[in-house]
């Protein structure tokens, strides 16, 4: 699966998190990574002034670091979850 900077794919990845049990949201901030992980609380910050490559790119690290339990997840979502975290994914 190719990694596409779209909006859609920006979807996609947000269904991700949004099946699994972290919270995210995109707020102001000064993060050195472009985001913040709040592991207590499962939740993720991602800044909202990064443009849109920036915020896929935050959100695929995040899912290739975070341990998310994908037992409740979709098919699709569970399918992307892998190529994502299995390095399939190639640039377009």
């Amino acid at each position: 699966m190719i990694l596409k900077y779209t909006t859609q794919f920006l979807t996609k990845m947000e269904d991700v998190f949004a099946e699994s049990n972290y919270l995210l949201r995109y707020e102001k901030g000064n993060f050195k990574s472009g985001y913040c992980i709040l592991k207590d609380q499962n939740i993720i910050i991602v800044n909202k002034y990064y443009p849109l490559e920036g915020k896929i790119n935050c959100l695929v690290d995040i899912l290739k670091t975070l341990p998310i339990d994908i037992s409740n997840f979709k098919e699709k979502s569970k399918e992307l979850y892998y190529q994502i975290t299995q390095n399939t994914l190639a640039l377009q």
